[in-house]
């Protein structure tokens, strides 16, 4: 008798693992939940759609911070977890584009360029667009395996979770009482606009992932007080937090320009030092056996 429904095959790389991990037609539970927390993500992005439709910017923004806390939390759980699989890459990344992709676009095309009518619509779409195409070119990066490991500690361009948020920046200062006459259509527009350039651009900015893999243990409870402040900060006071977070965040990214190039740099010495002494050393060698 066939199932209702076809079995979970997550296509794992490791073949052997796979065979282990799938004995007697059974899936560990281990191996779902960065699944679930794709998912809840994705419910959160679509959320935050329905909220900018009703006009509830609140609630939407708050949809689309919670999108961005699961989407850096499941990756990170599949890899604790050993439950990475190209089923939950692909599904990650069609989550993305709906919540960073057109979940903002449809908050700032309903709360600041609806008036504009197809020019406000086409701007919109075109930083819908960049989102995915940034996307795109992150799953392909994913393939290469010989880049430097000093290199993962930056991305290219500015990620699709961060390009969200900075793209609602104009909805975060008129929470803080912006005037009105600061956030005219226009700026919205043109900031829109830069935004969708920085997330498809080759400028290098920090990614964080070669940064606390490790905490040493008298700093542990210091971060459990951090992160705990950080969230009470951000409940209370969420649109100075996530204002002032943006400003941060598009004020570092010169900074890591400069630190990747020079990097790149010392990278680049690295290498023309290391090629010099291999090659010094087999001019050695040739000259040992020489007669």
């Amino acid at each position: 008798m066939t199932h209702v429904f076809p079995p979970f095959e997550p296509e794992k790389s490791d073949k052997r693992r796979r065979k282990l991990v799938f004995a007697r037609g059974k899936v560990p539970v281990r191996i779902l939940v960065p699944t679930i927390f794709t998912l809840l993500a994705l419910c959160a992005g679509l959320t935050a759609i329905r909220m900018a439709i009703e006009a509830r910017y609140d609630v939407a923004i708050a949809a689309l911070v919670l999108a961005a806390v699961l989407d850096a939390v499941d990756g990170r759980v599949a890899r604790l977890l050993k439950a990475t699989s190209r089923f939950g890459a692909e599904l990650d990344s069609l989550a993305d584009f709906v919540n960073f992709g057109v979940a903002p676009a449809i908050i700032i095309f309903t709360w600041a360029l609806g008036d504009l009518k197809s020019l406000g619509w086409i701007v919109v779409m075109i930083f819908a667009l960049c989102m995915a195409l940034r996307l795109a070119r992150f799953n392909v990066s994913l393939d290469s395996t010989d880049q430097p490991v000093w290199k993962s500690a930056y991305f290219m361009g500015v990620p699709a979770p961060a390009g969200a948020i900075l793209a609602l920046l104009p909805l975060y200062a008129e929470g803080l009482g912006v005037p009105s006459s600061f956030l005219l259509a226009t700026v919205v527009l043109v900031y829109t606009l830069a935004v969708s350039f920085l997330v498809v651009s080759n400028l290098p900015t920090y990614s964080g992932k070669l940064f606390g893999q490790r905490v040493a243990r008298e700093y542990v409870l210091p971060v459990f007080v951090l992160a705990a402040l950080f969230v009470a900060v951000l409940l209370t006071y969420p649109y100075m937090t996530l204002t002032v977070g943006c400003l941060v965040y598009l004020a570092a990214i010169p900074v890591s320009v400069y630190t990747y190039r020079e990097d790149e740099v010392k990278a680049a010495e690295a290498a023309k030092a290391q090629n010099g002494a291999s090659k010094k050393t087999q001019e050695d060698v040739r000259a040992a056996q020489s007669p």
